[in-house]
């Protein structure tokens, strides 16, 4: 086997080294204890390179068509990691790409048969990496309107010593989130977190989802929506979770383009918050003007893609439309550049790695996982990579609990006493009995009871099933 060449044009740490730049040593240390080879450099095409190796070239500052079309000509490389970097159609990966994060609308490339992974080499990306992050940012935006405390005003006025607690406090009235209404339009990892998240604060959580989703979603707790409508009906926040959707080339736009609509924003209650840390794209910017203008949305964060031209300082990408909002709201919007996930040290290393592992399978063993699309011929379905605890259950996860014999140990003894308290209390045929089991096994029930319900959440089983 020859070297076999990877491109990585995305950072790979985002915590800075002693000279200022970011720190990619973790992932660096990752790929020799695999066995590969870790350039801090391009690839020169003079350089004798290792056989039988892996060689992962580093060049995070790759960024526009120009340059990433000059650095892939020719097919110079042979896989490809990047993470927000856009690979125009044009370039070249004869085996494959890695997206470090969730959806590949970024990778273009036409080796795969571009983001939707349709045919040619192996598209592949590591969701649930960035799940909790961008479910926690997501949280972020809702609690700093709401509870609606002018936290700022009143730090100001007690800093300088002008507040009477109790003749003032009552002129600063607020709301707790508990009881709050909060929609999440999807059931993926993030949407699963985010709602997770809501019913922590106490909120009444609706998901919309596909149908065969709904077992799950009532099987956790939450309401199930069948339409998004039915989600945003009454809902005091909305967050949307579904990406982009398929490309439709005869209209030219993604399936789920304008997906939060008129329709769907007259139904939220009114001073609604609305939450895009997804795709810009998902929400109609003009139904927004008009939900902005009339309360019906008091406040609205958008997560999306900015672009500028370094030579004429043109903008582009999926957050333009929003600019347009700013002069007339921008004291009721808070807009992002597409950071919510992509400012996570942990996440993005943890994804780095990940995607370095996925990138030896599929040399080394013809494996793909988290495959996007078609599995090239010749290759073997790895199925899904996850970390723990985040999205479903399988039966691999299963068996790894089974093998951990401390946790299953605890599983058994918790679960059986659990359920013997429950059977004998049931077949108690008098108030007496009931009283005397309740006196002397009530306690060891609510123990066990407590520590199962821990177990289940550290192994991951508080989710759903997936064959």
């Amino acid at each position: 086997m020859t070297a076999t060449k990877i491109l990585i044009c995305d950072l790979i740490g985002l915590r800075f080294d002693q000279s200022g730049r970011p720190d990619f040593s973790e992932a660096k240390s990752h790929v020799e204890a695999r066995g590969g080879v870790f350039h801090d450099a391009p690839l020169d095409d003079t350089a004798a390179l290792a056989p039988d190796r892996l060689h992962f070239f580093y060049q995070p500052d790759l960024s526009t068509r120009d340059e990433l079309l000059a650095a892939t000509a020719g097919g110079r490389y042979d896989a490809v990691i990047a993470a927000a970097t856009f690979l125009p159609a044009e370039t070249v990966f004869r085996l494959g790409g890695v997206r470090i994060g969730a959806g590949t609308g970024n990778m273009g490339s036409a080796s795969w048969g571009g983001g939707s992974g349709a045919g040619g080499a192996a598209l592949m990306n590591t969701p649930g990496i960035n799940s909790r992050a961008t479910a926690q940012m997501a949280m972020k935006a809702l609690l700093k309107v709401r509870p609606d405390l002018p936290v700022e005003k009143l730090n100001a006025l007690v800093a300088a010593g002008d507040f009477d607690t109790g003749k003032q406090l009552r002129d600063f009235p607020t709301e707790k989130l508990e009881g709050k209404r909060l929609a999440v339009i999807g059931y993926g990892n993030i949407g699963r977190e985010l709602a997770k998240l809501g019913r922590a604060f106490g909120m009444k959580v609706a998901i919309h989802a596909r149908a065969h989703h709904r077992e799950w979603i009532e099987a956790e707790g939450f309401e199930y929506a069948a339409t998004i409508v039915a989600a945003a009906k009454g809902a005091d926040a909305l967050s949307v979770h579904v990406g982009l959707g398929a490309f439709d080339e005869a209209s030219n736009r993604y399936a789920n383009a304008g997906l939060i609509g008129g329709d769907v924003l007259q139904h939220l209650n009114p001073g609604a918050v609305l939450i895009n840390y997804d795709r810009g794209e998902l929400v109609d910017v003009d139904a927004l003007a008009d939900a902005l203008s009339s309360g019906r949305v008091a406040h609205a964060a958008i997560d999306a893609d900015l672009f500028k031209d370094p030579a004429t300082g043109a903008l582009s990408g999926p957050m333009l439309p929003y600019l347009a909002l700013v002069e007339e709201y921008g004291d009721r919007l808070e807009l992002l550049p597409h950071a919510a996930a992509d400012t996570d040290h942990p996440s993005r290393v943890t994804g780095a790695r990940q995607a370095i592992d996925q990138i030896f399978e599929l040399v080394e063993n013809k494996r793909v996982y988290n495959v996007k699309g078609t599995v090239p011929d010749g290759y073997e379905n790895g199925g899904a990579r996850i970390p723990p605890g985040i999205g479903s259950v399988n039966a691999t996860r299963i068996s790894a609990i089974a093998d951990d014999r401390a946790a299953l140990s605890q599983l058994v003894e918790d679960g059986e006493c659990f359920a013997r308290f429950w059977r004998i209390l049931s077949a108690a045929d008098t108030p007496e009995k009931r009283a005397a089991h309740l006196l002397e096994h009530g306690r060891d029930m609510v123990v066990a009871a407590n520590r199962l319900s821990n177990l289940i959440r550290e192994t991951g089983l508080d989710a759903p099933f997936a064959r």
